[in-house]
């Protein structure tokens, strides 16, 4: 299903993208060395029930999931790249940790993610990480528009990405979002240029490029949805949700 909003409802989607992306940046300023990341996933949950919005993620059981996910937020450390599940962990120095949070506001839903590293040990190579993520998703939502297609999106992502050194999987990527939290169309980090969907006003997406540092191969954790590069090494992700407008694009996870 794809749905398209009118300008009184993209009013809404701007609520709930402001809300995800303040909580985003709260949580973000909060998460310092010796953080636990079931606090942090309490601190998600206390603000969703202060702004009276709805968690995405506690009751989501999809098909890849071991369950439902019983939390409010995605906390994946360092070889952990999507769907991380808040455990009894504290964080230390140099830990790349991406935050990944979706709600709904006003029978709206907008979803984002984050990746930083803790505390003051930054290694050059996890700080190219997030900026191939980062300039990956700036990359897309720069062309997107009315008109744009769909393999245009992810051919410009997966080129940011290869050309920074790094191999793309596809296997997981954005989506359109809207009454609910995952709707067609998809948003693969890859493809080829003038193909797939045209976009058109008052379409919601978010887009999230995700990248390991020296494969693309994902395994599954034990916990049943953490998942993990193959390999042992580091990982970024890097997400907003853009309403397609008649001038082009309008990220919407940001902070007011």
């Amino acid at each position: 299903m794809i749905e398209l909003f009118d300008k009184t409802e993209l009013v809404r989607a701007e609520a709930s993208g402001h809300f995800v992306g303040e909580v985003l940046s709260t949580l973000r300023d909060r998460a310092t060395v010796g953080m636990n990341l079931l606090e942090i996933d309490r601190l998600a949950a206390q603000m969703i029930a202060k702004a009276g919005a709805t968690s995405c993620y506690v009751d989501y059981a999809p098909s890849f999931g071991s369950g439902p996910f019983g939390h409010s937020i995605c906390t994946s450390v360092n070889d952990a790249v999507l769907h991380g599940k808040p455990h009894d962990y504290r964080l230390a120095d140099g830990d790349l940790v991406t935050l990944d949070f979706a709600a709904s506001l006003g029978g709206i839903v907008t979803d984002a993610a984050v990746s930083f590293i803790v505390g003051g040990t930054k290694r050059p190579e996890d700080e190219k990480l997030i900026a191939a993520t980062s300039d990956a998703l700036q990359a897309a939502i720069d062309i997107a528009g009315p008109g744009t297609r769909m393999g245009d999106i992810s051919h410009t992502i997966g080129g940011v990405l290869e050309a920074a050194g790094y191999r793309v999987n596809t296997e997981f990527g954005g989506h359109g979002v809207g009454s609910t939290m995952h709707q067609d169309p998809s948003v693969p980090n890859n493809g080829r240029p003038g193909r797939g969907f045209t976009l058109r006003p008052g379409m919601l997406l978010a887009i999230e490029p995700w990248v390991m540092a020296d494969t693309d191969r994902l395994i599954t954790d034990t916990d049943g949805w953490t998942l993990k590069s193959a390999t042992g090494c580091r990982t970024a992700h890097t997400e907003h949700t853009i309403a397609i407008t008649d001038d082009g694009a309008q990220v919407l996870t940001v902070p007011a």
